[in-house]
Formats: C-alpha cells, sequence, structure tokens
C-alpha cells in the first residue's frame, strides 16, 4: 500500500523530503485517499482541504522544517 500525502504545491521542500522517505506526494485537490494532508496556515480551510482529504489528520506546516513534518506524519502510524 502506498503511502499518500496531500501537500499544497507551494511546499516543494516539505514534499521533497516525504519523498526522499518513500511518501507519493498529491495535490490536496486530487481527491485521491490520503493518509495526511499538509498545508500552510490553516486559513486554507477555506479552500475546503479539510472536505477534499475525508478524515484525514490536517497538517499546518507554518513553523515547522520539513523533517518535522515527516516525524509528525509517521507518528499518526
Amino acid at each position: 500500500m502506498q503511502k499518500k500525502v496531500a501537500v499544497e504545491n507551494n511546499l516543494t521542500s516539505i514534499a521533497k523530503a516525504l519523498e526522499n522517505k518513500g511518501y507519493t506526494v498529491v495535490s490536496p485537490k486530487s481527491g485521491l485517499d490520503v493518509i495526511a494532508a499538509v498545508v500552510m496556515g490553516m486559513d486554507n480551510n477555506l479552500m475546503n482541504i479539510q472536505n477534499t482529504v475525508t478524515k484525514a489528520p490536517v497538517i499546518d506546516a507554518a513553523g515547522l522544517t520539513p523533517e518535522e513534518v515527516v516525524s509528525r506524519i509517521e507518528s499518526l502510524k
């Protein structure tokens, strides 16, 4: 089973860190089942990201390093 994470397009360093750990990075708008969504700032709820991701945790990457984001995602297992 592939580990898919939805990551906003502007978070390239986080996307690369996740890919290096074996995750598949997809757009939050893809509608695919993901284990988590990574956004920059919780104001992104206005874009209905939580509705798109369906039950997956949303991680606010504001102020976090890519490694911290990966660690949070890995702690969801």
